[in-house]
């Protein structure tokens, strides 16, 4: 498996807390992994994305050109990262707040009301999370219970709050997509 995803939005969307559970997920389960994390100056407002790679041999390069996945959570990073998803690849749009259709064909595109779904479950903030349970409901690029273990063990004792509520945003995430499908 080699795997290169771009979660990219706003910042405080949290697209750099999805790209560290991947990561953090696919080091917990054995493979090669990268993350960068890129923001903009503003922080809150400004744009914010990373990339992940999760690999079965040693990665190379953590730059990506073309994305196999790519979370995009505002129009403006539907605007800048469809056109490099890979052929063959996966878009998940957060479809509450870019409303635009992809254009591509090559592509497999997954419209999420991420922000609906979120606020459904108690706090739009877990958006983000929501569309990482749609991506890997789409493609189990890792084993959703082993980001739930991941949640367990990463995330800070003063953040322990918020791994429940989180848990149950993923598998919404995951439900959502896995309806649509039938």
């Amino acid at each position: 498996m080699h795997e290169e995803v771009i979660v990219a939005g706003f910042g405080g969307q949290g697209a750099l807390f999805a790209g560290q559970l991947l990561t953090y997920t696919g080091l917990d389960e054995g493979f090669h992994v990268s993350w960068i994390p890129s923001y903009g100056p503003e922080m809150r407002g400004g744009t914010a994305h990373c990339t992940v790679i999760v690999s079965d041999d040693p990665v190379g390069s953590p730059i990506i050109r073309e994305p196999t996945v790519c979370i995009v959570m505002n129009p403006p990073s539907m605007d800048k990262y469809e056109p490099l998803v890979r052929p063959g690849g996966i878009l998940v749009i957060n479809s509450t707040l870019a409303r635009q259709k992809s254009e591509r064909s090559d592509i497999s595109a997954v419209y999420v009301p991420a922000n609906e779904l979120a606020a459904e479950l108690g706090n739009v903030k877990m958006a983000n999370v929501v569309l990482l349970g749609a991506m890997l409901g789409t493609r189990e690029i890792l084993p959703i219970d082993s980001v739930k273990r991941t949640m367990d063990e990463h995330i800070p004792e003063r953040r322990k709050h918020i791994i429940e509520p989180n848990k149950r945003a993923l598998d919404r995430g995951v439900q959502f997509v896995r309806d649509q499908e039938g």
